[in-house]
């Protein structure tokens, strides 16, 4: 009979390497937790429609890696490839905006693209998001990218790099639209890539290809078509962050894939991950809720990819400190010895003490090996004498010391031990 794998472009999970990536989500979700974000945990599917009106229905994202699926009563679904839509589409329905502004939401899940597997590109991946949503202001801005920054120091990530820029709003991106559409006319480009120029030109600088890029050279940006409303607006997310020792690169080719996104726009990438460098990114967008049949709620947020947090750190050689699984193993000797011990075992978790027990009836010897081997901090071994003497041993398992406790005040004594 031939076994399953995981399927293409997909991973499995599992210890100890499962360690890193549940440090990565506590870390990057605690200075949200701090700031006031609360979590919100959207369907792994939603409406087709919800991406293709708020992503936008020219992105490759839409158009080339969503997984879609029809259901037996015929609604059009597919895989959520992205989170913003959906806790928009989810905050929305709760009519969470009625109440006090900016709602703050954390999120943290799966998402899933159809695209080609490589080192840090999966079709199954893993983020941790925040959004901030009813509110246009500069701070809140400048207070997710801070967030994300103290996230990623506080693992011991250094070497990463923020690039920031701004794509203006509905006043001056017109005019600068019209002058890139012209620009891109006289270039080069492939059928495709031609449609995409009346759709939405800044795709095209989204283009990761080195033939387009080249002929890129000397497009007009967006921040010399800022109006003096985006202009402002983003010199103060500047000297926020600035004010805040958040160091910050200029780029203004960055648009990010997706079409929502208005003035802030950012990216967090590591130079050590090659050509897949982004490990995040984010920016403010005001127009989404009307996109997707809400009102006008300006609004900002970010993704960090966990799969790609986890690889920059192994990129810098950053080893998590993960506690021990287990502080106590149990090991019993006679059957009569084993149910007594279980039952202290319980009593040790229930105390919040991590305890493991020698399962399978295993010997002595070979459960000593295994006490060793579960990086627990103590053995608590109970025979047939001990039992008659009302004792349990007490085995150091780093110094190798070994005294009898009284089985009545063994959790209590363990407990203090710990602590």
């Amino acid at each position: 009979m031939s076994t399953f794998s995981a399927p293409k472009g997909t991973y499995d999970l599992i210890p100890p390497d499962s360690a890193d990536f549940l440090a990565v989500r506590e870390a990057i979700s605690a200075p949200l937790r701090r700031a006031g974000y609360g979590y919100v945990e959207t369907p792994g599917f939603e409406q087709v429609e919800l991406f293709a009106r708020g992503v936008g229905a020219s992105t490759d994202i839409v158009t080339k890696e969503m997984y879609t699926l029809t259901t037996k009563g015929g609604d059009e679904l597919a895989l959520r490839p992205e989170g913003t839509a959906s806790v928009l589409r989810a905050a929305l329905q709760a009519n969470l905006h009625r109440g006090a502004l900016p709602v703050k939401l954390w999120y943290s899940g799966s998402y899933y693209r159809y695209e080609r597997p490589q080192a840090g590109r999966y079709r199954h991946f893993s983020q941790v998001g925040a959004e901030a949503l009813g509110a246009e202001d500069p701070a809140l801005d400048a207070e997710l990218i801070i967030l994300a920054v103290d996230a990623y120091r506080s693992l011991g990530l250094r070497n990463f790099r923020l690039l920031l820029n701004s794509l203006g709003d509905a006043a001056c991106r017109p005019a600068y639209r019209a002058a890139l559409q012209d620009f891109l006319r006289g270039l080069d480009l492939d059928e495709a890539t031609r449609e995409r120029i009346e759709i939405n030109p800044l795709r095209v600088l989204d283009d990761k290809r080195e033939a387009v890029q080249r002929q890129l050279t000397g497009a007009p940006l967006m921040r010399d078509h800022l109006c003096e409303g985006c202009a402002a607006y983003h010199e103060q997310v500047r000297t926020l962050l600035t004010a805040a020792g958040v160091a910050f690169e200029d780029d203004a080719r960055l648009v990010r894939g997706l079409d929502y996104y208005t003035r802030t726009t950012f990216e967090f990438v590591h130079d050590g991950l090659g050509a897949q460098s982004a490990v995040g990114g984010g920016g403010r967008y005001d127009g989404l809720s009307e996109m997707i049949g809400g009102p006008a709620l300006p609004s900002v947020g970010w993704a960090l990819g966990v799969d790609r947090t986890v690889l920059a750190l192994r990129a810098e050689g950053v080893t998590l400190p993960t506690p021990s699984p287990t502080d106590v193993y149990a090991v019993p000797v006679g059957e009569e010895a084993r149910g007594v011990l279980f039952g202290v075992l319980t009593e040790l978790r229930r105390a919040g003490v991590a305890a493991d027990f020698a399962y399978g009836g295993k010997g002595l010897k070979n459960a000593m090996k295994s006490a060793g081997r579960s990086g627990a901090r103590y053995a608590l071994v109970l025979g047939e004498r001990d039992l008659a003497e009302g004792v349990v041993q007490l085995k150091d398992l780093h110094s190798g010391e070994q005294a009898p406790v009284a089985l009545s005040s063994a959790v209590a004594e363990i407990r203090a031990k710990l602590s």
